[in-house]
């Protein structure tokens, strides 16, 4: 099982690499929870897939100038636990470069990701990404973005 989550997170970082991230969201659960450690605006965690399209990656592909290029060089796996160290290669639309660096650890379920922990450098983050929008509170009622 290690071996096969291994292989399949290698699978699905070779085409971050080249900026497509569609194998990426592909593979997380429906249910999956993603947390960014730290206090920056981006620092939480997302719970489910939608939250984590409409609340982090929509926002930061926003701020993007183009493709989000995410390699990752090392993959540490023990059963349902991968660990992966990664780099962002990219640039926002302002022309700032986003040399972010990585170590996320995966939980996997069923051959999709169940959960990931992010620790990133929040510095980096609060110095050159502006914070996402705010998320509507419960009762609150606005356009999906879509």
């Amino acid at each position: 099982m290690s071996e096969a989550n291994k292989l399949f997170l290698r699978g699905v970082f070779a085409e971050t690499a080249k900026g497509n991230g569609r194998p990426f969201v592909d593979a997380l659960a429906d249910d999956v929870r993603w947390t960014i450690i730290g206090h920056t605006a981006w620092s939480r965690t997302y719970e489910g897939k939608r939250a984590v399209l409409e609340e982090l990656l929509r926002p930061l592909s926003e701020q993007l100038g183009g493709r989000n290029v995410v390699s990752a060089g090392r993959f540490v796996a023990d059963g349902d636990v991968v660990v992966v160290e990664g780099r962002n290669h990219s640039v926002t639309a302002s022309g700032r470069d986003y040399p972010n660096r990585y170590c996320w650890v995966f939980v996997m379920r069923d051959g999709e990701i169940a959960e990931i922990t992010e620790y990133t450098d929040t510095q980096l983050i609060a110095e050159v990404l502006a914070p996402p929008a705010a998320r509507p509170g419960p009762q609150a009622e606005g356009p999906s973005g879509q």
